[in-house]
């Protein structure tokens, strides 16, 4: 397997390279990642399907890696239920050396093969659930024996990596393999690799909560009002898909705690708009 993330820096002496060049250096490679991950839709389409098929009957999402792939799916799976409004549960994120490894990395916990099943069985992990491993290198022990247990338990299992022909894409049923190239620092995989997961993550979980019933038009209706911002997002919301104005709106959603429920108040009651 040809490891391209591992690749030298198409780039040398970057220590005595100008703050601009290194400055549009590194931007000329982020340009290309969009079109790395555009390649790999196809695939994203199936892994997409199997978790919205999954989710739809009772099961969940979890993402498993270490270290920026680990903190890229906790930050994925944490940002779910206050964008979508869904129990905290229904899509989990487990990094390799566990949370505390999110601000300081766990030296060779990504070399456990055993400790990914361990840690989602602590989620009475079940047939009904996705496993997907996240890996720029697509090498992690942590993440290939993770998944392998979970393909031997029924789960479904998908991957994002970004080599092609990975142990992890080889064992992932659904496997999205997003090939980056080599990193402007050689091996510094947090930049382009990442942002290419990043990237995946976003559209992952963005269009499986909408085919689950998160968004209603282009809104995210279910959101969790957690700060004022939120707040005022929401009664405009309401305000747009009812005519009433705003301090009728801001009412029905203090009332109701989601646009969701307001919006459907008010279709049920209509109440007469404001003039």
């Amino acid at each position: 397997m040809e490891n391209t993330t591992e690749q030298d820096s198409y780039y040398q002496n970057l220590d005595q390279m100008p703050v601009a060049d290194l400055l549009q250096h590194i931007n000329e490679q982020d340009n290309t990642v969009p079109n790395a991950v555009a390649k790999a839709i196809p695939q994203l389409e199936k892994l997409v399907d199997i978790v919205v098929n999954r989710m739809s009957n009772g099961g969940r999402l979890f993402y498993i890696g270490a270290g920026t792939s680990g903190r890229l799916g906790v930050v994925d799976a944490s940002e779910c239920p206050p964008t979508y409004g869904v129990p905290f549960d229904w899509v989990v994120g487990i990094i390799a050396g566990g949370d505390g490894a999110i601000r300081k990395a766990v030296e060779f916990a990504e070399d456990d093969a055993e400790q990914a099943w361990r840690d989602l069985q602590e989620f009475n992990i079940n047939d009904k659930d996705v496993v997907v491993g996240i890996a720029a290198s697509g090498r992690t022990p942590y993440v290939i024996g993770g998944l392998k247990t979970a393909n031997q338990n029924g789960l479904a299992t998908g991957c994002i990596v970004c080599n092609a022909g990975s142990p992890v894409a080889n064992v992932a049923q659904y496997p999205v393999e997003i090939v980056t190239g080599p990193e402007f620092v050689t091996g510094s995989t947090r930049m382009k690799a990442g942002t290419a997961q990043k990237l995946a993550l976003n559209m992952l979980s963005t269009t499986v909560m909408i085919r689950l019933g998160r968004v209603k038009g282009n809104k995210m209706v279910d959101m969790q009002l957690t700060n004022h911002k939120l707040v005022d997002r929401g009664t405009r919301m309401i305000m747009t898909e009812t005519g009433l104005d705003e301090a009728v709106a801001a009412g029905l959603l203090q009332q109701y705690g989601s646009v969701r429920k307001a919006v459907e108040f008010y279709n049920q009651t209509k109440i007469e708009p404001s003039h």
